[in-house]
């Protein structure tokens, strides 16, 4: 496959995605001439690597489903290839905690839930909570000991560097500018210059719908839509409040919104992510704006739809996102003792949130072929923790429908 000057396959995209697909697409087929390209000059640089850094245990999906396979055998992945290329991670366990009698139902069912998905959940009282988090306070909780914490930038890095022991190609600082079809595959125009390729995989997270309306391939009936997700750090006095993970009973409809806490790999505690629309998909500053992504989004009429059927929980998570304060008091409802001083803005990350004309939220896996090429349009949580278990089933794809 491929002319002299090219390659086989093309990877857009140096995520966590990304690479692990092109780590298992050398791995299955030794040999393959592949290169993975990426806009930024370093890999990991966006999802990847802006994110709470929790390798997810599998609570919270449907048993049976795509997302609940990926994230049980992907955690025990994860925690291999970290153990194997010496990546500091570590086994926290998590808390959810419920305060009000209304989560309690909830709370239950979520618990069944955990153990349908083959974990050792455990329904505890407010004694047990304090033993486990001696500041968190609650009326029930759930103990699930699976989950712990790693930093995915370090992983990305060790699978940039397997990629290229496997004889693969990182090519940093190659924005793809345009994809067209060629007699013998793809001509990619990009920042570093043209590239030819026989298939195209492309795992492009923020940017995905726009690689996507470049291959013709699942582009028009879906938008990457950003959210921002805000952080405070905890200043060093206070990280000692929260040992491990401590999560809310999440709101079916909005599984991600919620106090959150993490203390994370090198010791840092961090409150959030909340999620509030962003206006730029790249900008992570609270003031951060690109007119380009702002338009994509706002002509797109399945943000109209969404934003008539959901705006007074966007106006709330603004708001608390805005007003110190009102966060402040989401935080004590699980940690009482918590300070004005204790906590300061942190880092942000933005998700990519893929949204269809219909104005529903997309919330599983979701890849488009076509003749020669793969888009992977939606990778949700737990992508990062499932990472080289999605990587692959996408390789996998790729070799069967580009007859590898």
């Amino acid at each position: 496959m491929g002319g002299r000057e090219g390659c086989d396959v093309l990877v857009i995209g140096a995520g966590l995605v990304g690479l692990a697909t092109a780590m298992a697409l050398l791995e299955s087929r030794p040999g393959l001439r592949l290169t993975v390209l990426e806009k930024e000059a370093t890999v990991g640089a966006h999802q990847s690597g802006h994110n709470s850094g929790v390798i997810h245990a599998g609570l919270y999906y449907q048993p049976g489903s795509l997302k609940a396979r990926f994230c049980a055998e992907g955690r025990l992945a994860m925690t291999e290839f970290a153990e194997r290329h010496q990546i500091p991670w570590r086994r926290t366990g998590k808390l959810v905690v419920a305060t009000g009698d209304s989560e309690l139902p909830r709370l239950a069912a979520l618990a069944e839930r955990g153990r349908a998905n083959g974990l050792a959940v455990r329904e505890i009282g407010p004694a047990e909570i304090a033993e486990i988090e001696p500041a968190v306070r609650g009326l029930r909780g759930l103990h699930i000991p699976e989950s712990g914490v790693i930093d995915y930038r370090q992983v990305a890095a060790a699978y940039a560097a397997v990629v290229g022991q496997s004889g693969g190609q990182v090519r940093c600082g190659h924005g793809v500018r345009s994809l067209a079809r060629t007699a013998g595959g793809w001509a990619a125009e990009t920042d570093g210059g043209p590239v030819r390729a026989a298939a195209v995989v492309a795992c492009a997270g923020l940017q995905a719908d726009r690689i996507a309306m470049m291959t013709g391939v699942g582009g028009g009936a879906y938008r990457i839509v950003p959210f921002r997700g805000d952080y405070y750090t905890f200043r060093p006095a206070a990280a000692g409040l929260v040992r491990g993970l401590v999560y809310p009973v999440p709101d079916p409809a909005f599984p991600f919104l919620g106090v959150h806490f993490t203390r994370g790999i090198d010791g840092t505690l961090h409150a959030g992510p909340n999620a509030v629309p962003a206006l730029a998909r790249e900008g992570y500053g609270r003031l951060s704006a690109n007119g380009r992504d702002l338009l994509d989004a706002l002509r797109f009429p399945g943000l109209r739809r969404l934003a008539r059927s959901y705006w007074r929980t966007g106006a709330l998570e603004i708001y608390r996102d805005l007003v110190k304060p009102a966060y402040l008091a989401q935080l004590r409802r699980y940690i009482p003792e918590i300070g004005a001083a204790d906590i300061a803005f942190g880092p942000s990350g933005i998700r990519a949130q893929c949204l269809s004309r219909s104005g529903a939220l997309v919330d599983d896996f979701l890849v488009e072929e076509g003749p020669g090429v793969i888009n992977v349009l939606n990778a949700p949580s737990p992508a990062a923790t499932a990472s080289l278990v999605i990587g692959r089933h996408i390789a996998g794809r790729a070799t069967e429908s580009f007859g590898l």
